[in-house]
């Protein structure tokens, strides 16, 4: 099905072929097996679907009846989380690394975009990572070896693609994604050494992330979510922890985006537990204090703001993992500013929010086009809005001159926030480039 699944009743039925009318009528057969009338139907799906109204308690009786699940399942997980068709993550092991990275780069072209992930999977897999120790690499694969000189190569050929400006770096995910799947061959019928198949471990587990990046910010989450899964799989055979403990942040990361914060803090409590290095656990304690301030845990969210502060300013003598190399304090104090945004602390956010903004580094285009969001977002709750308007406007010209349509959706976000002030210059233009985008 080439059509975006925007919610997963729709990707249960779509499973099993059905239409939103025959969803209707299966949910009517199994009431009339108990006497009763469920009183679906097509529309009320539709309904369901668009995510403009869930279906009562009773009613999700019904669909759980229709689709074959456990009653007990919908109190467990809740609606929409009980439906089928969550993926269930395989075990980590290097048994199964090779095959997470081939049904990742599968689920790389699919256009569903809401988080297959369940609440409950991602929190197994998580304490599954923080308590098993990595697998000895197999060496005796059938196939061509694998020297160190090629390994040299894969890695050289990666890094250029992941050093390119973020401008360019859309154009080169075709690249990515090719040299993903070269890596997985090499691990799954190539011959190397130990200590090379730990590499190529690294190296995939690293392609996975970029490339679910990619499919993070263009909005393709059940791909993005599947990529980092994947590398997920491949550090833990690699026997990587701290290179772990990011991935589990850039799911965090995600589940926050989503609007799951709670599923946030559980895998950022598992990556708290297995990393050490003082910047790592600061970007750690910053997303999970973002997670909380979602939540609205003002205590909570303020003592993990204090942390990360704290272990930032750890002196060391080690350099920090690649994947929160970036970490500075300009990212501090601008996600400091939403945490207290979210809080309703609006003078002291955009104090934050401003104060961040001018640490961070020109390079980072796309980190700052959705902090330019941020500051629009403070300027608007200060009733600032011919300001807001201008950074707003420099957000979507940056986010749209980058390619990324994540950003361009955090854009988007504000609009309603500006529909009260159409009657100041240029809010109606702005709107309209919006409908027009």
């Amino acid at each position: 099905m080439d059509d975006a699944i925007r919610h997963p009743l729709a990707y249960a039925r779509d499973l099993r072929g059905w239409s939103q009318s025959d969803l209707a009528l299966h949910m009517d057969r199994a009431a009339r097996r108990h006497g009763l009338r469920s009183g679906a139907d097509k529309a009320a799906v539709s309904k369901w679907e668009n995510w403009r109204k869930g279906p009562s308690a009773e009613t999700q009786v019904w669909i759980a009846a229709a689709f074959e699940v456990p009653s007990e399942e919908l109190e467990a997980f809740g609606w929409p989380d009980w439906l089928p068709g969550h993926d269930i993550p395989l075990p980590l092991g290097s048994a199964y690394a090779v095959q997470a990275l081939r049904e990742a780069q599968r689920t790389a072209m699919d256009r569903r975009n809401f988080m297959t992930l369940s609440a409950v999977s991602l929190a197994g897999l998580a304490a599954q990572w923080a308590r098993i120790e990595p697998d000895r690499l197999t060496t005796a694969l059938h196939g061509k070896r694998v020297d160190t000189e090629l390994v040299d190569w894969l890695e050289d050929t990666s890094a250029r693609l992941t050093a390119l400006p973020t401008e360019q770096r859309q154009h080169a995910a075709r690249l990515m994604d090719a040299h993903l799947a070269t890596v997985t061959d090499l691990i799954a019928d190539g011959r190397y050494t130990e200590p090379n198949g730990k590499r190529l471990y690294l190296l995939a587990a690293s392609l996975a992330t970029t490339c679910g990046w990619y499919r993070f910010d263009q909005g393709r989450h059940s791909a993005a979510g599947r990529l980092w899964t994947s590398a997920l799989h491949s550090a833990h055979a690699a026997g990587a922890r701290d290179f772990g403990a990011g991935i589990l942040s850039d799911i965090a990361y995600q589940a926050t985006w989503l609007g799951k914060p709670d599923i946030s803090v559980n895998l950022l409590g598992n990556a708290l537990s297995r990393t050490e290095h003082p910047t790592a656990r600061s970007l750690l304690f910053l997303r999970r204090a973002r997670a909380h301030a979602a939540l609205g845990r003002g205590s909570a969210c303020y003592r993990d703001l204090t942390a990360a502060e704290n272990v930032l300013s750890v002196a060391t003598s080690d350099s920090p993992p690649g994947w929160c190399a970036w970490m500075s304090p300009a990212d501090l104090a601008v996600d400091s500013g939403q945490c207290m945004l979210d809080l309703g602390q609006t003078s002291l956010a955009h104090a934050r929010i401003t104060e961040g903004m001018s640490l961070l580094p020109r390079a980072r285009d796309k980190t700052r086009g959705i902090f330019l969001t941020y500051e629009a977002r403070s300027l608007l709750k200060a009733r600032e809005v011919e300001r807001a308007l201008a950074v707003t406007n420099e957000s979507l010209d940056l986010a749209t001159r980058i390619g990324a349509e994540r950003c361009v959706t955090l854009v988007r976000d504000l609009a309603p926030a500006f529909e009260a002030y159409r009657q100041v210059d240029g809010v109606p233009e702005f709107l309209e480039r919006l409908e027009a985008s």
